[in-house]
C-alpha cells in the first residue's frame, strides 16, 4: 500500500512537470508586441474597413502588425518609439470626437495620461472628398493636434497635390498633417501613396 501511494505521487508530479514544460496550455497568454530599440506600432481604428485597408498597406512596407487602438494596452504604446496612427473621419464638422471609431474615447480618456513626449509620431487618415468636400479627413488633424500637445514630434506631412476638396482640418501650411487617402473614390492610389509615404517617413527619421 505504501507503494502503491509512493508510486501515484510520483506520477503526480510527473504531470504537474509536464505542464509546466508545456507552457500550462489551455491558459490564454496576452499579445505580445515588439520592445526593441527602436520599435514602431501601427495604430488604427476604421468604421467601415477602408482604414484598416488602408493600415494594411503601411504595414506591408514596414512589416509590422497592425493594431486596433481600442486593443492596444499602456504598456504596449509605451514601449514603441514611434507610433503611425490613422483614422476616419466619420462625425464631419465636429471639433471633437470626429472619427466615429474607439479613437474617440482614447484620445480624451486615455491619451493625456500617457507619457509620450519622446515618441515620433506620423498620422494617416481615410476621408471621401466628393461627398464631404468641406471636411475632408478632418480625424487626421484630430489625431496630429492631440499628439502634438503631448510633445511629440510629428512627421510625414504631405502635399495636398493630386485631390479635390474644399476644406480640411487636416491641413498645416498649406499640407496635410500626414498622409491622406480616399478609397471611395481614389483607392487605386492608395498602395503607391502608402508606399511613398513609408519611404519619406524614413528619411524623416521614423525608425524603422
Amino acid at each position: 500500500l505504501v507503494t502503491l501511494k509512493f508510486n501515484m505521487m510520483i506520477a503526480t508530479a510527473v504531470l504537474a512537470l509536464a505542464g509546466s514544460a508545456h507552457g500550462f496550455a489551455g491558459v490564454a497568454q496576452p499579445r505580445s508586441f515588439a520592445t526593441s530599440l527602436n520599435s514602431v506600432g501601427i495604430y488604427y481604428s476604421s468604421s467601415t474597413g477602408n482604414t484598416e485597408t488602408v493600415a494594411g498597406y503601411i504595414s506591408e512596407e514596414i512589416g509590422v502588425d497592425i493594431v486596433d487602438i481600442s486593443d492596444a494596452s499602456d504598456e504596449e504604446i509605451l514601449a514603441h518609439d514611434g507610433l503611425i496612427v490613422g483614422a476616419p473621419t466619420w462625425n464631419t464638422g465636429e471639433d471633437e470626437q470626429r472619427s466615429g471609431t474607439s479613437w474617440d474615447d482614447w484620445l480624451y480618456d486615455t491619451l493625456p495620461d500617457l507619457d509620450i513626449g519622446d515618441k515620433k509620431v506620423a498620422v494617416f487618415g481615410c476621408g471621401d472628398q466628393a461627398s464631404y468636400s468641406d471636411n475632408f479627413a478632418d480625424a487626421a488633424g484630430e489625431l496630429h493636434d492631440l499628439f502634438s500637445a503631448k510633445g511629440c514630434t510629428m512627421l510625414g506631412m504631405t502635399s495636398t497635390d493630386g485631390y479635390e476638396h474644399d476644406d480640411s482640418k487636416a491641413m498645416k501650411d498649406g499640407k496635410f498633417v500626414g498622409a491622406i487617402f480616399d478609397e471611395d473614390n481614389q483607392y487605386e492610389l492608395s498602395e503607391d501613396r502608402a508606399k511613398a509615404w513609408v519611404a519619406q517617413l524614413k528619411k524623416e527619421g521614423m525608425p524603422l
